[in-house]
């Protein structure tokens, strides 16, 4: 049975909101809700993202919104391979689903996938005092992105931002394939960033940058 203790009461969603203007982004302002529970089915996803550069952002669902990691080189499963995650502001739960063009002048101008999605479990008992201690083990049942998995922090960043490190555990999903380039297509839509991206009248020749070479938009 899991168990958690208390969080700390805050605001939540308000750093996500004060970067954004929701009458010109088509990003969901979103609001925390409660689903978490002994028997809680958990959100798990990972968008890729052509913003000022590429990167993935991976979310955890917690306490009610999508606990947040920015991961610049994507995930690996190869378990000698630990990516750079830094943690970022807290997602809200319709943010999972959020697939299309942020237009330029907004925080995060450019093209997001939904990568990868599925349902997470965690490996440990108490999932607020593992984030707190910076070691949080759990598993991942995405369409991607399988078996048994860990985030451990490591320092903060120059901006004070929380940096950790995301490392697949070795288990009968472990390999060395580069699973970035052998499935480039979105878990949602089957689409390529420069379909998403001419879809939502964006910068194709800049999303097409983050296909794999030789990839055919549709």
């Amino acid at each position: 049975m899991r168990k958690s203790t208390p969080a700390p009461k805050k605001k939540m969603l308000e750093e996500y909101r004060r970067k954004r203007d929701f009458d010109v982004t088509p990003e969901p302002s979103g609001r925390p809700n409660s689903r978490n529970g002994p028997k809680a089915k958990l959100l798990y996803v990972i968008q890729k993202h052509q913003a000022s550069h590429l990167h993935y952002d991976f979310r955890l669902e917690w306490r009610g919104v999508l606990l947040s990691w920015a991961i610049p080189k994507g995930p690996s499963l190869d378990p000698s391979v630990k990516r750079l995650a830094v943690q970022v502001e807290d997602h809200p739960i319709e943010y999972g689903s959020f697939e299309g063009v942020i237009p330029e002048g907004e925080y995060g101008a450019g093209t997001v996938m939904v990568w990868d999605k599925g349902m997470w479990l965690p490996e440990v008992s108490d999932v607020d005092a593992a984030l707190a201690k910076g070691e949080l083990k759990f598993q991942l049942f995405g369409n991607k992105l399988r078996g048994s998995w860990v985030l451990v922090r490591t320092r903060l960043n120059r901006s004070g931002k929380s940096q950790w490190l995301l490392i697949k555990h070795r288990d009968e999903y472990a390999t060395s394939e580069d699973v970035e380039a052998a499935m480039p297509q979105s878990a949602a839509s089957r689409r390529l960033m420069a379909d998403i991206a001419r879809a939502g009248r964006g910068d194709v020749t800049k999303a097409a940058k983050a296909d794999p070479a030789g990839t055919p938009a549709r």
